[in-house]
């Protein structure tokens, strides 16, 4: 049975007015937005400053950390939540644009599963090594490890995350062999590269930048194309003899597939509005990172962009689970 043109008119207007008076209710409880790593990496960092900004009259934030398998557990859980706006998850570089060539089953698809919201920042990584380390520049470290393939180690926040791209793709432009000591976060990394566990350490600045102001680890090198402001001392990998490397991580809201959009563009306009306050690009500079606000439609597209180029770092470096 075909719908006469009034009531499909009828349909769509009062669809029209749902998703409205919808919108106009949200949000009328408490946000819960998940990060998918543990608590005191970069990826944590940066979304409690967004959120302190965002957050305020009519919006409440429960930070949730939710870490596990590269950051696919906590992505996905937000894949499979309902599309009401009010569970969403700060995903980034790895679990968005890595881990679906990286994982051969990944539990949710990035591109159909999950409606973007808003980028919100960008980070380029450092390389650390302990303070009573040998190693003082990357020239150290290529030198030892041509010497002694395989003997030196170094950690990343996890399989997939860009960490461990950047450092398997440093690898064979520099042929040198490492072995891989992934984490199931950030800061445990920190912890054990600071006591000389492991010897190098591939994170996000955010991470780490507090420990190398106090001089608990020495920055070897940074992977962006220019230094970084806040560590103007640390060469870039480019710099130190290998021309055009680089490695970016960025940092963005998403929600469940189908979000109503009146409340996706409500969240951007509060999200990108929030990212021009002078004071939260302070504090994330003071991190390390570059506040980085999108439309949803750009932010799809920089997802579906890195997805074939990081796609294409994995194959190439042979990066594999461990």
């Amino acid at each position: 049975m075909q719908l006469s043109r009034r009531a499909a008119f009828a349909i769509a207007a009062a669809s029209l007015v749902t998703s409205t008076a919808f919108a106009q209710g949200w949000p009328s409880r408490p946000i819960r937005l998940i990060v998918p790593f543990p608590p005191g990496g970069g990826t944590d960092i940066i979304t409690r400053e967004v959120a302190n900004k965002v957050g305020g009259p009519g919006y409440t934030f429960v930070i949730d950390n939710k870490p596990g398998t590269g950051g696919n557990i906590g992505v996905d859980a937000v894949a499979k939540a309902p599309a009401d706006g009010y569970t969403l998850v700060m995903g980034q570089t790895s679990n968005l644009a890595i881990n679906p060539t990286l994982y051969p089953k990944l539990p949710y698809d990035p591109l159909k599963d999950l409606t973007p919201v808003s980028l919100v920042a960008s980070s380029p990584l450092v390389i650390v090594a302990s303070a009573n380390s040998p190693f003082h520049t990357l020239a150290d470290v290529v030198k030892e490890a041509k010497a002694h393939p395989g003997s030196i180690n170094f950690a990343s926040a996890g399989n997939g995350t860009v960490g461990h791209l950047a450092a398997e793709s440093f690898q064979k432009v520099a042929g040198v062999k490492f072995t891989h000591i992934p984490y199931k976060g950030a800061a445990q990394g920190a912890t054990d590269v600071i006591s000389g566990q492991v010897q190098l350490y591939f994170s996000t600045i955010p991470t780490l930048i507090g420990h190398i102001k106090s001089g608990k680890v020495r920055a070897i090198a940074v992977t962006s194309s220019t230094r970084v402001d806040d560590l103007p001392q640390v060469p870039t990998i480019a710099e130190s003899g290998y021309k055009g490397f680089e490695a970016v991580t960025w940092f963005g809201i998403l929600g469940p597939a189908k979000l109503p959009k009146d409340v996706v563009d409500k969240l951007n306009a509060d999200i990108n509005k929030a990212l021009k306050d002078p004071v939260l690009a302070k504090k994330l500079g003071a991190q390390g990172a570059d506040v980085a606000g999108s439309t949803p439609e750009q932010f799809a597209k920089l997802i579906q962009d890195d997805i074939s180029r990081w796609g294409k770092i994995v194959k190439e470096s042979g990066a594999k689970l461990d």
